[in-house]
């Protein structure tokens, strides 16, 4: 079966988003012919080309010159002059682009110094910003800073004159969470970035590729700001092909909004929708039509987590399957890895949005997207998803399967970083592949990976592990802090505390290991003091560095959280959902509440003090002056950071207890021998650790144990040196200078 597999526009610029890497293999295993497009990259170069500004420009310089007059008669003479400007200078945007997006991706360094200094060089008014706000003179150590902010400028004009729905990162956002009926998207799916150049681009990948009488479609829909662009993709090969293709919808956003959508209308577009893996539904299809002889006409039959729109109604999907499917669901999840063999990454543009060095990893660099494990580990949360699939659905992958398939697909691409989308990687899957990942000097190569992602913050993640994953490539991580205080933690079912936080993040900050925390407020029992102690905690945990960036979330309510499974029961009555009215497709997950406006007033004021302290700034001040309204003190202890940070510090140097059953591992330089034996037949040895000398007196064979027991050892070899090392009296004495425990 030929399979054509789709991720419409519009995702994150730098990196392919995996789904399609993941269904492409999991495909190929199946002996299908299987053809894998990122057509939100190639919108992206449609657009923001020589061609395709032309073109913009060519469509919008009579309404940008009207708008222009209309905000000078209204006396907005910025916006007339920013508008007019981008139509004067057409030419050098047009002449520009190519060489902007070029030095995004590692390319044409020698233009950078023109584009910085030539007056000939396009402006727009974000360029300006970031340059004025530098405080010195810039250099070409800023281009790519200029360059990103380019390609926003260029977006505003094409959002302002041309497109209202377009973003450099998503599409018709908006309009698709909201509850709009699926009519009023029908409505609007002829939009101008759609006709002008989607449908273009449409025409000129599709007509490459002969895909015979009968073949799958799968388009992914990993969020909201790509669902209209998937829908248009749809329609137009049903338009081309008609019956000959089967088109299925799946991914983040059709498994938690669409997940009831059974409105006939979408059967215009798509044959069914798929949901959570993917994997045991797409299998059964495959069985299922080889079955019926190779055609795709079997309507009444249900398929594995599969909704089928067909002429005669739509087919609910078969939600449990039987024990073979799910069989099938559990070893691929296990055992399938990304095939990014279609992907051509040198042309991903890596964007400068921050200085912040954690917010810099998100757009910074050509990541291979993988995961560890599919769901979370512990699937409590008061507030996540843990009634579906890719939360409460824990499977972790074959982690050796996993590194091998990571590294080979480094080397084809010359990519060596890992970006892990776990909802949370488990403390253990990343101990065993910080161990591959050193290991990997024995597989020919000397490039390890560099990799970050998700974890949960536990009294799991010690100084010791922190050092050995730091030591095995792990460069940041991210993970929910949530509500920064004892009860909040409660409140939501976290499943840590403040002590165990703060271990987490000293452990990872002592071991150059970047960290970032997502925050949460405006819960249906939120109050005004616990949003206030959540953020002087917060502040706390920056003026002690250990955060180097976070997010404020608004809480949204879900229809398939752990608090609305708990409310169906009849526990927390002080929650109170309002549930829509009319028919919505989109709807069905994210509700409102009564009383959830009443935080929409904090967003401002704890979005400017969490700048500010990323950029270290601040951080002395009262969180009580970043708003412009009355709120209360906050309660918490002006020190209840700094004492946690203390109990923190007499753990990591509290004896080690059990020391048989522990694996030990030596992360210092090699030790060098300093002058000669003395009496005692002891010798005095200096080596580095965290950039740092260390010495001690002890025999040779130990400096050579110890220099054995690096984590690059082979595993059989380094079990054999373990028990060695048991047995002498340093270690204790070495732990915190190089040795660490585990």
């Amino acid at each position: 079966m030929k399979v054509l597999l789709i991720q419409p526009p519009l995702v994150q610029l730098n990196s392919p988003y995996p789904a399609g890497a993941y269904l492409a293999s999991f495909f190929r295993t199946m002996k299908c012919e299987v053809c894998f497009l990122d057509l939100s990259i190639s919108l992206f170069y449609k657009i923001f080309s020589r061609p395709g500004l032309t073109r913009i420009f060519e469509l919008t310089e009579e309404r940008a010159l009207e708008m222009a007059d209309k905000a000078e008669r209204e006396g907005d003479q910025g916006t007339a002059f920013n508008l007019r400007r981008y139509v004067s200078t057409s030419d050098s945007w047009c002449s520009w682009i190519d060489v902007i997006t070029a030095i995004l991706c590692g390319d044409a360094r020698e233009k950078e110094h023109e584009l910085l200094f030539s007056p000939k060089a396009p402006r727009g008014s974000r360029m300006e910003n970031f340059l004025n706000g530098l405080g010195r003179e810039p250099s070409v150590d800023d281009v790519r800073f200029l360059c990103s902010y380019a390609l926003a400028d260029l977006a505003d004009y094409i959002t302002a004159v041309f497109d209202s729905n377009f973003s450099l990162v998503r599409y018709a956002e908006s309009l698709t969470v909201d509850e709009s009926s699926f009519s009023e998207i029908e409505k609007r799916l002829d939009s101008p970035v759609m006709t002008e150049f989607y449908r273009e681009l449409l025409e000129e990948v599709l007509d490459q590729e002969d895909y015979g009488t009968d073949f799958l479609v799968g388009i992914t829909v990993p969020f909201a700001g790509t669902f209209m662009p998937a829908l248009y993709t749809a329609r137009y090969i049903k338009e081309k092909y008609g019956s000959k293709a089967y088109v299925v919808m799946g991914g983040g956003f059709v498994n938690t909004e669409l997940r009831e959508a059974d409105d006939m209308a979408l059967g215009k577009y798509i044959n069914a929708l798929s949901y959570d893996r993917g994997y045991g539904g797409f299998y059964d299809f495959i069985k299922k039509t080889e079955a019926s002889g190779g055609g795709m006409a079997f309507d009444s039959t249900p398929i594995y987590k599969f909704r089928k729109f067909t002429k005669n109604g739509v087919i609910a999907p078969d939600w449990k399957g039987d024990e073979h499917i799910t069989f099938i669901e559990s070893s691929a999840t296990r055992g399938t890895f990304p095939d990014f063999s279609d992907i051509d990454f040198s042309v991903y543009p890596r964007l400068c949005d921050d200085k912040n060095p954690m917010q810099r990893l998100w757009s910074d660099g050509s990541w291979i997207k993988a995961y560890l494990a599919h769901g979370c580990y512990w699937h409590k949360c008061a507030f996540c998803d843990t009634q579906l699939d890719y939360v409460c659905g824990y499977e972790m992958t074959d982690v050796e399967r996993l590194f091998k398939s990571l590294y080979r697909t480094a080397w084809d691409h010359y990519i060596f970083g890992v970006h892990f989308v776990d909802e949370a990687m488990p403390p253990l899957a990343l101990k065993s592949f910080a161990l591959l990942n050193a290991r990997a000097v024995n597989l020919g190569g000397n490039k390890p990976l560099y990799y970050w992602g998700n974890v949960r913050f536990e009294k799991s993640f010690t100084y010791d592990l922190a050092a050995l994953l730091s030591y095995g490539g792990l460069g940041g991580v991210s993970a929910g802090l949530e509500v920064a205080t004892g009860d909040g933690l409660k409140n939501i079912n976290k499943g840590t505390d403040i002590d165990s936080i703060v271990s987490a993040c000293a452990a990872f900050k002592e071991n150059g290991i970047l960290v970032h925390a997502y925050m949460i407020y405006g819960f249906w029992n939120d109050t005004a003091q616990n949003i206030i102690n959540s953020m002087e905690t917060l502040r706390q945990f920056f003026a002690a560095g250990l955060l180097d960036s976070a997010f404020w979330h608004k809480f949204i309510l879900t229809k398939n959280s752990r608090v609305m499974e708990e409310w169906e029961k009849g526990l927390h009555p002080e929650l109170k959902p309002i549930f829509p009215e009319g028919k919505s497709i989109f709807a069905r997950n994210c509700l409102h509440f009564e009383g959830e406006k009443r935080f929409a007033k904090w967003g401002a004021a704890l979005d400017n003090a969490l700048t500010a302290w990323m950029h270290g700034k601040k951080l002395e001040m009262p969180v009580r002056k970043w708003f412009d309204f009355e709120v209360p003190s906050p309660t918490v202890p002006k020190n209840l950071i700094e004492k946690a940070i203390d109990r923190y510090e007499e753990r990591k140097s509290a004896p080690v207890k059990d020391i048989e059953k522990r694996e030990i591992f030596w992360l210092g330089s090699k030790p060098v021998a300093c002058g000669k034996v003395n009496k005692k037949g002891l010798r005095k040895y200096s080596w580095i650790y965290m950039q740092e000398e260390f010495s001690s007196e002890f025999e040779e064979s130990l400096a050579e144990l110890l220099w054995k027991l690096r984590p690059e050892t082979e595993e059989n070899l380094y079990k054999k040196y373990l028990q060695q090392i048991k047995k002498s009296p340093e270690v204790e004495k070495l732990r915190g200078s190089g040795l660490v425990i585990i």
